[in-house]
């Protein structure tokens, strides 16, 4: 008899006024539970945060069932229900996403710093090897960020004698650096 009850007034949208809030929410679940799913997944953008949406609107009517004053607009309270819990989910995400916590920007890994470190003692491994000329260069070209003209002066050589010592130091530590890999 129960079970006729229900399915018979599954069309309506409402449980008649003598049923207990069990008897009612089950007939109000199966007849609409689907269909505020996808009014809540319209409103927040995602299936399993809208069925928690519309389970808490169920278990919000179960638990206030008693002081409805009007048990035909069931259904239309837990529409509401499930637009106001919508709308309470977005202005949480929202605060959220204003309070995060903002990315520290992409730190090289320790293996990252060891690498480096290995390279750094190579490089400057192969420098020591170089003649002094060729070293010279080298640090004032790249390690001081001087031009031609100003390690010329500094060395007290011509920009031409600084070209040769830097393109043939240059040479010289590639070769020593690809023995060395």
């Amino acid at each position: 008899m129960t079970t006729e009850t229900l399915l018979a007034d599954r069309s309506l949208g409402s449980a008649p006024v003598g049923w207990d809030a069990d008897m009612a929410v089950t007939a109000l679940y199966s007849a609409h539970f689907r269909s505020l799913v996808r009014l809540a997944v319209l409103l927040v953008r995602d299936m399993a945060t809208a069925e928690e949406v519309v389970q808490d609107a169920f278990v919000a009517i179960h638990g206030a069932w008693r002081r409805l004053r009007d048990p035909d607009k069931a259904l239309a309270y837990l529409r509401q229900s499930v637009v106001n819990r919508s709308r309470s989910v977005l202005r949480h995400r929202a605060v959220v996403e204003k309070y995060a916590p903002k990315g520290l920007p992409d730190a090289p890994s320790a293996e990252n710093g060891a690498i480096g470190e290995l390279e750094r003692s190579a490089v400057i491994e192969a420098l020591r090897a170089l003649p002094t000329r060729q070293r010279e260069a080298l640090v004032l070209r790249y390690y001081g960020d001087l031009s031609e003209a100003e390690i010329a002066h500094a060395m007290g050589i011509s920009k031409g004698a600084v070209k040769s010592h830097t393109a043939r130091g240059m040479a010289a530590l590639r070769s020593v650096l690809e023995k060395m890999s």
